[in-house]
């Protein structure tokens, strides 16, 4: 049985938040919006499973990936506080640094991969497991997937709710926690790495 004391819920809490503002599920309602539009239909059960997995599986394998072509985890979680850094920018300043085509599928690709399970939330997983207890992030990530799951069931509803400005609110406001988040990883792996 699984039992959570008080450091456990922090992580968890820290490690749920830092995956909500990487994700950027409500900020990417537009972006799900047009998917929509363009596939027909985007199938909120297989997205959210497969980025369950693909996110699962890079927590715990993506650390023997870097070992084997010789990355130490306090090197890549640098790496990754500059990329939360570069997309906590990208929500704050309302512009894009990141260019991606999407093509014309949306369950997998590209909502499943990249949206929500990538580059930013592979590389906060492996910052995350420099600090965290690999079962706290993985309660962490089931919860955001659940979050994801029902997000993408109501995204016309959510949208009707908030509005373009409670959607740019919400990015923005997010945007502030993960370049404050970055910039802790930074200076948490810094220290590790000299």
């Amino acid at each position: 049985m699984l039992s959570f004391d008080l450091k456990d819920l922090k992580e968890i809490g820290t490690a749920t938040m830092v995956l909500f503002a990487v994700i950027d599920i409500i900020g990417s309602i537009p972006l799900i919006i047009e998917l929509k539009q363009k596939a027909g239909v985007i199938e909120a059960k297989k997205a959210s499973l497969v980025s369950l997995f693909l996110m699962i599986g890079f927590l715990f394998v993506g650390e023997s990936i870097l070992l084997l072509i010789g990355i130490d985890v306090a090197s890549f979680a640098i790496a990754g506080s500059f990329i939360l850094f570069f997309l906590a920018l990208e929500m704050v300043l309302g512009i894009k640094l990141y260019k991606d085509n999407m093509p014309q599928t949306a369950s997998i690709v590209p909502l499943a991969f990249p949206i929500i399970a990538g580059a930013g939330s592979m590389t906060s997983l492996l910052s995350l497991r420099a600090e965290f207890a690999s079962q706290n992030i993985v309660v962490a990530i089931v919860i955001n997937i659940i979050v994801v799951y029902l997000t993408l069931r109501l995204t016309n509803r959510i949208e009707r709710i908030l509005g373009p400005t409670g959607i740019a609110i919400i990015r923005k406001v997010f945007g502030i926690i993960l370049l404050a988040i970055a910039v802790k990883l930074f200076k948490t792996n810094v220290s590790i790495g000299l």
